[in-house]
């Protein structure tokens, strides 16, 4: 979603702006063409199929696309590490003598590498990842916390370009057509605390459902997908704690679900062990929902200094504290909240393209 918003408000200002993708969608495959581009808000998006190693989303046909193409083109903007496509794209743009950008959107973290699939990505990052990041024009970061992150390698990295990620600020409206009966019956009921995200160990919920005892009487309800069937460690947690009946699974939710769930929450709350922005803390903040954050949340630093919320330790008694006492001070609640509309305003994705922009333009100087 960070992709396509940048993409849709560079294409807003003018830009000729291009996707390439694989039409992979979990185990199966999105209904789109593979000979022509999809116009999606302005941006031509092109979808490529992949038949084998799925996981690394290895396409020849794109490859073949790129060769072709890549010469086309003045910048080339490569998001993620750890997939066939980026790497792709890169060899491509360097031997069409193309520079090139590269976004690690979080995958650069060495403390994350070592706790999953250590070696693969140890490999991967010594045999591609570092030609990769050297060769390229420029790095892109989300936070400083990321800059921090990528730096701590040791590469002999190009530079790092710091721009955030941005936030759509025109209200979403929500009817209850658009609701699922799940979410329509929980904004219906009394207030609640909020997580939206993937249900991914690194996210920390095994944190909050840990501090979920110290705030009484309040429900919490968590949305997102569960990609790694983490969600029964999760129950089994909450059961051993005697939280089960305070806590909702209501599964992914759609943008109508989520702006409905943000007006109706008491704060939202990402205790997340590693986080490269945060895109979710953005959103709330627009929504006016007052935000919890951990310190390894790479937008924590913007919560700290708008006063949209709180920052706290990811311990269980220091998170649950800091819930506790925010749940209890309804005016505080409001202040943060409207903290946050402010600041946020910032963050529209016109003026995080237009930062984009001009380090495309120093980069083709």
């Amino acid at each position: 979603m960070s992709v396509h918003g940048l993409c849709r408000a560079l294409a807003a200002r003018g830009h000729d702006v291009q996707v390439f993708t694989t039409s992979v969608d979990g185990p199966v495959d999105s209904p789109v063409p593979s000979t022509m581009p999809v116009d999606l808000d302005g941006v031509k998006v092109w979808y490529f199929p992949s038949r084998l190693l799925r996981r690394l989303y290895w396409s020849p046909p794109m490859a073949r696309a790129l060769a072709r193409r890549m010469g086309e083109f003045d910048i080339a903007h490569l998001h993620a590490l750890f997939v066939w496509p980026v790497w792709a794209a890169a060899r491509a743009a360097r031997r069409a003598d193309v520079p090139y950008v590269v976004a690690p959107r979080g995958m650069l973290e060495r403390a994350l590498i070592q706790k999953k699939n250590r070696v693969m990505k140890s490999v991967l990052i010594a045999a591609v990842g570092r030609r990769m990041l050297e060769a390229a024009a420029a790095i892109h970061v989300t936070s400083a916390r990321e800059a921090a992150e990528a730096a701590a390698f040791g590469f002999a990295l190009p530079p790092i370009h710091e721009v955030p990620n941005g936030v759509d600020l025109v209200p979403t409206p929500v009817a209850s057509a658009d609701l699922s009966p799940a979410v329509a019956a929980l904004v219906q009921g009394p207030p609640v605390l909020l997580f939206i995200g993937r249900i991914s160990w690194k996210k920390g919920l095994d944190r909050l459902i840990a501090a979920l005892p110290q705030v009484p009487g309040i429900r919490l309800v968590v949305a997102g997908n569960d990609e790694e069937d983490y969600l029964p460690t999760l129950k089994s947690q909450a059961a051993a704690l005697g939280m089960s009946d305070r806590i909702v699974y209501c599964g992914p939710v759609g943008v109508a679900e989520k702006a409905a769930l943000l007006s109706h929450a008491m704060a939202l709350v990402l205790p997340s062990y590693s986080e490269n922005f945060g895109n979710v803390i953005l959103e709330a903040m627009a929504a006016g929902c007052p935000v919890v954050v951990t310190p390894e949340v790479g937008i924590a630093d913007i919560v700290r200094d708008s006063g949209a919320g709180w920052v706290i330790d990811g311990t269980p008694s220091s998170l649950g504290a800091g819930i506790s006492a925010l749940v209890a001070d309804s005016q505080l609640r409001l202040t943060m909240g409207e903290r946050g509309r402010t600041i946020a305003q910032r963050y529209a994705w016109a003026a995080v393209a237009e930062r984009m922009e001009r380090v495309y333009q120093e980069i083709s100087a």
